[in-house]
């Protein structure tokens, strides 16, 4: 039984249809003080409950998913699984300054408390292995680079990949991998959340190719833009950026398009205009993978 968190219709109902699953009926509101009020309206004992939330802005979206969750499981639910197509709380995976909270620990431990296994995609796993050194319940995390490969052979001539920083390499080796294409990754500088800067490629090779600029998470989309002013006059074809989570703070779209990129794409993790490259179909396969019998 698919259960929705608020703010994930579109998502759940593709999934739903991907599993031939029943869709719950849940309601969520908010009291006029702010206190969340959920219930659930379907039978779920003895049933395998699969929420459907993902996780951007998670200070509007966690409370409802923990009382879902909890609520599910004192109804006699059998098992109560989290499909978080964006995982937020990964970033801060150290103690990068004297008093910071480690807080992607502190985020799995609540996530692992409420739920009995979790489904992503491509969370931002940096200085972390795997979500297995911080969740301590099992924890999918599937790859968008086959759908977003699918798409740039789909859609573009002579593509010439570039990652903008080394976070983004394992993604942009991924995608140039399998759509055979050469690649680049950059250096990049940050000295604030709008205060980047990217070392200077060397197209000198690559003048007849279509650069795709490649990231996981498009959030201020500072990096991009840097990196789009460092191609202004050094490529013969227009730029695509192409993001797996279109986070998006601010007007970033409409500046990545300002400085420009003739396009921008994401994958279908979080709704945005620009989802392009559907992920719904591996998310699919993991959930099947975690009910099966």
């Amino acid at each position: 039984m698919i259960l929705t968190v608020p703010g994930s219709e579109a998502a759940a109902a593709r999934l739903q249809a991907r599993l031939d699953a029943e869709a719950g009926a849940a309601f969520v509101r908010h009291f006029p003080d702010g206190e969340v009020y959920v219930r659930i309206d379907s039978p779920v004992a003895g049933r395998e409950v699969v929420l459907v939330g993902g996780l951007e802005r998670p200070a509007d979206k966690i409370l409802p998913l923990l009382f879902l969750a909890a609520t599910a499981r004192d109804l006699g639910a059998r098992r109560v699984g989290l499909v978080a197509p964006y995982l937020s709380f990964m970033r801060q995976d150290s103690r990068f300054h004297p008093g910071e909270g480690i807080t992607s620990t502190y985020f799995a431990r609540l996530v692992s408390g409420a739920v009995d296994w979790l489904v992503t995609v491509d969370p931002h796993l940096h200085r972390w292995a795997s979500l297995d050194e911080i969740y301590r319940i099992p924890a999918r995390a599937v790859a968008a680079a086959p759908a977003i490969a699918g798409w740039v052979r789909a859609h573009v001539a002579q593509p010439f990949l570039i990652g903008p920083d080394a976070e983004s390499e394992q993604w942009v080796a991924a995608v140039a991998a399998q759509v055979d294409a050469p690649y680049v990754v950059l250096e990049k500088t940050r000295r604030g959340d709008r205060d980047v800067s990217v070392s200077e490629p060397d197209l000198s090779r690559y003048q007849g190719h279509t650069p795709v600029l490649l990231d996981d998470i498009i959030s201020t989309g500072r990096t991009m833009v840097e990196t789009l002013h460092q191609l202004r006059c050094k490529v013969a074809r227009e730029p695509l950026c192409v993001g797996v989570h279109a986070v998006f703070a601010g007007g970033a779209h409409d500046d990545l398009l300002a400085a420009g990129a003739a396009r921008v794409v994401t994958c279908n993790t979080i709704e945005h205009p620009s989802n392009r490259i559907c992920v719904t179909d591996v998310l699919a396969d993991a959930v099947r993978a975690e009910v099966a019998p």
